[in-house]
């Protein structure tokens, strides 16, 4: 199989607990080595999506994957009148940082975190107004069930909004970037986590992702309106979809 050619829906190889179980281990260094790999564009793609986040309006909001809350915080930070919101990961170690820095931004009494899957949760249907997911939803085991489970837990005429790595068209930018795939990122990444498994996990999380036709994912689990936005070359989308309202 190339690099292009369509691939299931389904991670292959990991299963919920052993990639939970990674990130805990990683927690510790997980901020540093984002900035790092990312160059500093993380910043940028967050900021990116907190700007498709309606200011206005009072919201409900979930954030999955949220991993030490980065993507949350910049949201509650575009939208003051956002006065529930929820942030769930598998990851404890991860959410014990998110806790932290909750506290230190001061939104302690705007946020509840759930240690949970992102398709095995406790949360009532139709609850949210905005479900968002950064650099998350590659790493669940059925990347479909999981929009199916982003549907569900939306209100009628909720927003979806999704970061996740894409794939350059550019043919020189690509090469570029497969390159640093297969080679820089588990470099660094083993060098300054320690752990030599779970950059080689990332590469192959990012390739497989890529290979899939995730806009019309989206539309097969029920999303209208949807958008996709490349961010810095293309190496990054802003996926956006709006729930029906009957």
């Amino acid at each position: 199989m190339t690099d292009t050619e369509s691939a299931p829906t389904k991670s292959a190889g990991y299963d919920t607990k052993s990639i939970g179980c990674m990130f805990d281990r990683i927690a510790p260094t997980y901020e540093t080595l984002n900035h790092i790999l990312s160059f500093g564009q993380d910043f940028f793609w967050r900021r990116k999506l907190a700007d498709c986040v309606d200011n206005e309006t009072k919201l409900k909001v979930l954030d999955l994957a949220t991993g030490t809350g980065d993507i949350l915080i910049s949201v509650l930070r575009r939208n003051p009148k956002i006065t529930e919101s929820v942030g769930l990961d598998i990851s404890e170690n991860m959410l014990a940082l998110c806790r932290k820095k909750i506290k230190r931004h001061g939104f302690t009494d705007r946020v509840n975190l759930v240690h949970a899957e992102a398709t095995n949760n406790s949360l009532a249907d139709q609850t949210f107004d905005l479900v968002t997911m950064g650099f998350g939803i590659r790493n669940t085991p059925d990347i479909y069930k999981t929009l199916k489970e982003i549907h569900r837990l939306l209100r009628p005429g909720g927003k979806v909004l999704i970061l996740e790595f894409s794939m350059p068209a550019n043919p020189f930018l690509k090469t570029v970037y497969l390159l640093y795939l297969r080679r820089f990122l588990p470099f660094t990444g083993r060098l300054l986590s320690g752990d030599k498994h779970a950059y080689e996990y990332l590469k192959t999380s990012i390739i497989n992702f890529v290979r899939t036709d995730f806009t019309s994912l989206m539309e097969d689990a029920g999303f209208l309106h949807i958008r996709s936005n490349p961010l810095t070359f293309g190496i990054v989308n802003l996926y956006q979809g709006l729930k029906p309202t009957s």
